[in-house]
């Protein structure tokens, strides 16, 4: 069996206008050797959640900066787990408060990411959570 790249979905959810985080956190997968689609902006957790599966990713991005997140997280996260994508990784990254963190994991999100957090962190997490057995 051939390995194939780590495919890597990243998402901004709901109205938040501003992406350049995402945009930065995409290339920085990409230049790690990932491959990555970028939705951007406005999405629905429907076209999130469609898009991840469509597009049979391990990891789903989510940047948030609107203050959405403790509702459109556990909304894609459920249409994720819905389509069977259990074993598909989902991150947060953005502005949320330390005291939703722990919710957003029990919930479902993988990891959170906060603002300042180096992108070589996040492609070390990802890189070492991914199921070899998906690649």
């Amino acid at each position: 069996m051939v390995d194939r790249k780590i495919r890597v979905l990243v998402a901004k959810p709901g109205l938040d206008g501003h992406d350049r985080g995402a945009k930065v956190i995409a290339r920085a997968l990409r230049d790690a050797g990932m491959e990555v689609i970028y939705t951007g902006l406005r999405q629905t957790p429907e076209m999130i959640a469609t898009a991840a599966l469509q597009e049979d990713v391990d990891a789903v991005g989510i940047s948030i900066l609107s203050g959405a997140h403790k509702t459109l997280c556990p909304r894609i996260i459920d249409l994720m787990r819905q389509n069977g994508m259990d074993d598909t990784l989902v991150l947060v990254g953005g502005i949320v408060p330390n005291e939703d963190i722990a919710d957003l994991k029990a919930n479902g999100v993988s990891e959170i990411f906060l603002p300042g957090t180096s992108t070589e962190d996040i492609v070390k997490f990802i890189n070492e959570n991914v199921r070899r057995e998906n690649l």
